[in-house]
């Protein structure tokens, strides 16, 4: 049986079963986030299903993304990736109903499930028992696992083989573990918002999106040189239409020069960049 626990309607994170709300919501509680002048709500699974669906959309060969309609909490979307050695799935949507469950399972099922950062966390717990697959967390963000379960798989470093021909690189920036997913094979990588597609079709590499806190130079000068020994031609952020489908490598360098310019500072070597040590 799939936790029960509330959902808040903010940032879409899932808690343990209880018979009340949580007082407090520690992702919207944090600078990264918010909380809704309103003051905070929550759902539940239940209430999730009665008035959203998920919808799935071909994005690449093997590719498909996966958003909730209408949009809830984030708004984020999760990508499926059906690769010769098992499929993967890209971020979390807080909706897990029967009708995903039984597409998904159609497709193959999940062979594992990796995520971005903790502001997809949502209902990760419940995929991982729906799939019986292990879920991949960059092990710098364990402290915001809000339903512990044994499916988790904390990885620690800055990368992570999660099937074959398909890696998890940690850059770090919005969280300490914040990554992305590297499928050289199609030439794709999948940033959740460790870096976000403008719509300028340009890059962004923000602390906090909401506030409009962005990193500072060094650190977006870091992640550049994290990502220079990755090939990839297209890139796909958190969000619907925030994509890059030619040139993304060139087009995300030219970004970090832009935003490390727009700060008054400049790519650096790695050495100064604090890599390599």
């Amino acid at each position: 049986m799939r936790n029960t626990g509330f959902i808040c309607t903010t940032c879409g994170l899932q808690y343990p079963e209880s018979d009340t709300p949580p007082e407090h919501c520690d992702i919207c509680e944090d600078e990264r986030q918010f909380v809704p002048v309103e003051g905070q709500r929550w759902t539940t699974p239940g209430e999730l299903a009665a008035n959203h669906t998920n919808t799935f959309r071909h994005m690449a060969p093997g590719l498909m993304a996966i958003g909730t309609t209408p949009s809830f909490a984030i708004g984020q979307r999760a990508f499926l990736l059906r690769t010769p050695a098992g499929n993967v799935l890209w971020d979390c949507l807080t909706l897990l109903d029967e009708a995903t469950i039984e597409i998904i399972e159609g497709l193959g099922g999940l062979d594992a499930i990796v995520l971005s950062h903790p502001h997809y966390f949502s209902t990760m717990a419940e995929w991982a028992q729906a799939f019986d697959c292990p879920v991949y967390v960059h092990a710098e963000d364990r402290d915001w696992v809000s339903v512990p379960d044994a499916r988790i798989r904390f990885w620690e470093g800055a990368s992570r083989e999660i099937l074959s021909g398909v890696t998890a690189h940690c850059l770090g920036g919005h969280f300490p573990g914040a990554s992305v997913l590297h499928w050289p094979e199609h030439g794709i990588l999948l940033t959740g918002d460790t870096l976000l597609v403008t719509p300028d079709r340009m890059a962004s590499f923000m602390w906090s999106y909401p506030n409009n806190i962005p990193l500072d130079a060094g650190t977006v000068a870091g992640i550049a040189l994290r990502l220079e020994p990755l090939a990839f031609d297209s890139a796909y952020s958190a969000f619907w239409g925030r994509e890059i489908l030619v040139d993304a490598k060139r087009v995300i360098e030219e970004s970090s020069q832009r935003h490390c310019r727009a700060l008054g500072g400049r790519i650096a070597s790695p050495d100064a960049a604090g890599f390599g040590r």
